[in-house]
C-alpha cells in the first residue's frame, strides 16, 4: 500500500506546484473560463467572412464561365457561317455539275441515236454497264433492239437486265 500512496502524493503535490505556476501566466483563466464564448465569436466571423467571399468568388466565377461560353458560341458561330458558305459553294458546284453531266448525257444520247446499230453496239459494250443501258433506254425502241441484237448475248442480258429493273416499279420501293 505504500507505493499507492506514494503515487497518490505524489499527484496532489504535482497539483499543488502546478497551479501557482499556471497563475504567471497572463490569461490563462480567461481562456479556460469561456473557451466557448471565443470560439462562437470567431466561428461567426470566420462564416461572415466566409460567406462574403463565396458571394464574390460565385460572382466571379458565373462571369468567367460566361465569358467562355460567349467565346465557344462566337467560334460555333464563325463555324456554321464557314459551313453555310461551304455548303452553298457545293450545292452552286453540283448545280453546274448536274447541268453540265445532263447536257452530256442528251449529247451523248444524240450521237448514239446518230449511229449504225452494228458501230453503236461494240462502243456500249465497252462502256460500263449502267451508263450503257441508260444510253440504250434514251433510244428509240426500234434502234435500242437493232444495237442490243449486234452485242454480244452476256453483255446484252446484263444490259437487259439493269433496264427491266428500272422499269419495275417495285425497285425504288423500300422493303417492309
Amino acid at each position: 500500500m505504500t507505493a499507492d500512496m506514494n503515487r497518490s502524493f505524489a499527484r496532489k503535490a504535482a497539483r499543488l506546484l502546478l497551479v501557482p505556476a499556471l497563475m504567471f501566466v497572463p490569461g490563462w483563466m480567461a481562456v479556460a473560463a469561456e473557451p466557448s464564448a471565443l470560439d462562437t465569436v470567431t466561428q461567426e466571423e470566420i462564416a461572415k467572412f466566409c460567406g462574403g467571399i463565396a458571394d464574390s468568388a460565385r460572382d466571379q466565377r458565373y462571369l468567367l464561365q460566361k465569358q467562355e461560353l460567349e467565346k465557344l458560341q462566337a467560334d460555333i458561330d464563325g463555324r456554321i457561317v464557314v459551313l453555310e458558305d461551304r455548303r452553298a459553294e457545293y450545292e452552286d458546284w453540283l448545280k453546274r455539275r448536274n447541268d453540265f453531266l445532263r447536257q452530256a448525257e442528251i449529247g451523248l444520247v444524240e450521237i448514239y441515236k446518230k449511229m449504225k446499230p452494228d458501230a453503236a453496239a461494240p462502243a456500249l459494250a465497252e462502256i460500263n454497264v449502267e451508263l450503257a443501258a441508260s444510253i440504250i433506254m434514251k433510244l428509240p425502241p426500234r434502234q435500242s433492239a437493232l444495237v442490243l441484237s449486234e452485242m454480244e448475248p452476256k453483255k446484252a442480258a446484263m444490259v437487259s437486265a439493269i433496264i427491266s429493273s428500272a422499269a419495275d416499279p417495285n425497285t425504288s420501293k423500300e422493303p417492309s
